[in-house]
């Protein structure tokens, strides 16, 4: 019973020291992992923009329809709706990202791509954050009932939830955009 502690005590003492890459300030992870890499705009396109179409996707299309490509690895598939986590999977996985995503936009020192800062202490930001988590939800749970009807209903839920924050701030001109 004992050689399994020791061995565990072993591999505990031999891993190597946190070394903390050059520019991240803080040797604490969770201090690292709240760094900001991109600002909003970027982060809108490569994090919020591809499981958004993937929900708005399935009030159109019946994810349980959709085939893998022929001849085509599920694991390397583009498309999440024909990956191996694919069809309506994907549906509710694409909406969970997005209600986690909406952590994203409330790191503090984030800009938005004209250079200003992305407006956190405004009431509205927080409002629209929220809204936005509760949308992806919704579309979550109306994804588990595999239902295009629902679908529509939380899409429409989920496109409000966007275009709210969009009229706020992105529908400006970029130099005004996050003031």
């Amino acid at each position: 019973m004992t050689l399994p502690i020791m061995l565990v005590l072993v591999w505990n003492l031999s891993l190597p020291a946190q070394t903390v890459s050059k520019g991240a300030g803080s040797s604490d992870p969770a201090t690292a992992a709240m760094q900001v890499q991109t600002d909003l705009n970027r982060l809108m396109r490569g994090v919020f923009y591809p499981p958004s179409n993937v929900v708005f996707s399935a009030q159109n299309d019946d994810p349980a329809d959709v085939k893998p490509a022929p001849g085509q690895d599920p694991s390397m598939a583009t498309d999440p709706l024909k990956s191996t986590f694919g069809r309506w999977q994907a549906v509710e996985n694409a909406a969970l990202a997005l209600s986690e995503s909406a952590n994203l936009l409330l790191i503090p020192d984030r800009k938005c791509a004209n250079g200003f800062p992305v407006p956190l202490n405004s009431p509205d930001w927080s409002k629209f954050v929220q809204s936005l988590r509760d949308a992806a939800m919704k579309a979550y749970q109306a994804a588990q009932t595999k239902n295009q009807d629902k679908m529509v209903d939380v899409a429409e839920t989920l496109s409000t939830a966007c275009a709210s924050c969009h009229r706020k701030w992105r529908d400006k001109p970029r130099a005004d955009r996050c003031k």
